[in-house]
Formats: C-alpha cells, sequence, structure tokens
C-alpha cells in the first residue's frame, strides 16, 4: 500500500519547534517512521497472501468436513432393518395388497429386512403355510393374461420372468383352445374376412406371433373362414 494513504505519525517541524530537538533526534524519529511504515506496507500486502500459500490445504479440510457431515446425515436416515415379528408382520401386509412370487417376495422383504437369511426363513414357512403360493400366482397369470389376448408363449415368459415354475400350470395350457384364442384376437384385429393377399397375411402372422401363439394355432386361425363355426 502506498506511504501516502498512511497518516503522517509525527509532525517534524513541530516538534522542532515545541520541544527544540536537535537534528540527531529528528532524524532518529524520522527512521522510526520510516521502519513503521515499511513494516505496515508489508503487513498489507503479506495478509491477501496467506490464503494463496494454502489453497489445497483449505480445501481438503472442507472436503473432509463436507464428507464427515454427508456420512453422518445418511446414517441418520437410515431405516433400521426389520426382525423378527415386525417382519412377519409387514410380510402379511405386502402379500394382502397382491400375490408375489417366492422370488419375489424374497426380494421385496430384503430391502427392508436386516438379515437375507431370515427373509428366506421366512418366505419358505409362508410358502408351507400356502400365505404365498407359486401355483396361485401361476393360475391367477393365465387367467389375466388370457383375458389379455396373450398366447402361452407369452405366458409362460411371464412366468419365467417371476421365476416361477410353468409346469405348474402345465395341465391349464393343454387345456386351453389356442386356436380359438388367436381366431378370436384375429377377428377383433382385421375383421373375419380370410386375407389373401400376402402382405396382409404376413402382417396378421407377425401380429399373433407377437401375442405369443404358436405358428400352427396361427395358420389355422387366419385360414378360418366365418361359415367354419
Amino acid at each position: 500500500m502506498p506511504e501516502d494513504k498512511f497518516p503522517k505519525l509525527i509532525d517534524y517541524a513541530a516538534l522542532k519547534q515545541q520541544f527544540g530537538e536537535d537534528e540527531q533526534s529528528c532524524s532518529r524519529t524520522e527512521q522510526i517512521y520510516s521502519e513503521t511504515t515499511s513494516a505496515l506496507h508489508f503487513a498489507s500486502n503479506s495478509a491477501p497472501n496467506i490464503n494463496k500459500q494454502y489453497p489445497a490445504h483449505t480445501e481438503a479440510i472442507d472436503d473432509q468436513e463436507h464428507n464427515h457431515n454427508e456420512d453422518q446425515d445418511e446414517q441418520q436416515n437410515k431405516r433400521p432393518g426389520l426382525t423378527g415379528s415386525r417382519l412377519r408382520s409387514y410380510a402379511f401386509a405386502v402379500l394382502t395388497r397382491k400375490e408375489y412370487s417366492k422370488n419375489d417376495l424374497i426380494e421385496k422383504l430384503a430391502l427392508y429386512a436386516e438379515n437375507r437369511d431370515e427373509v428366506i426363513e421366512l418366505v419358505n414357512e409362508l410358502a408351507r403355510e400356502n400365505y404365498q403360493s407359486d401355483q396361485r400366482l401361476a393360475e391367477m397369470l393365465l387367467a389375466s393374461q388370457k383375458r389379455q389376448g396373450k398366447g402361452p408363449n407369452r405366458i409362460k415368459m411371464a412366468l419365467k420372468n417371476k421365476k416361477v415354475d410353468s409346469s405348474l400350470i402345465s395341465e391349464e395350457l393343454k387345456e386351453t383352445d389356442w386356436t380359438e384364442q388367436a381366431y378370436q384376437l384375429k377377428v377383433k384385429k382385421f375383421g373375419t374376412e380370410v386375407a389373401n393377399e400376402p402382405k396382409l397375411k404376413a402382417k396378421q402372422i407377425r401380429f399373433l406371433q407377437y401375442r405369443g401363439f404358436d405358428m400352427d394355432a396361427i395358420m389355422k386361425a387366419i385360414r378360418r373362414k366365418e361359415q367354419d363355426f
């Protein structure tokens, strides 16, 4: 900072007139003033550089404090895992809302449980007591998928995604008239007229394949005439 910004500490002429100091005393006073001014000037220029000397250290401390606070918040917000009767009550609450496969129920409960092994043991117990049933779920899924116009291949895929064995409904799959199912879906989408144009026929085949029907049922469905009933 320039010296002219500092106020004059001593009026030399007034001192000489008032006290009659000799030149040596005044020179000493000027030296003191000069040293004082230099010290103030150095301090003023050096102070802003203190943080510049240790920026990384300062930022590291700030990051440590921020991470520590985040860890504390996470620990405070983390829910305690369910065990014992609380876990069992939660399992019943889940099953009252919808049917779950054994695999899906285990994964659902494990999100809130303290111990995964306890979840597996509990779900096996619920299955033995028929509170949870893959058989019941498979039958419900079959009925639901048939109402939506899905064929056997789509139904088996849906069961596989839930890790439910399709053999649980093998008899129901065999007893279903899939040709009739495919024909009703074809009529709803394209009408009763039998397609002779190759492009339209191919379009009907792709549509029924996407819905999960076998090729045998598809060909019978698109060739059936209205008077064939």
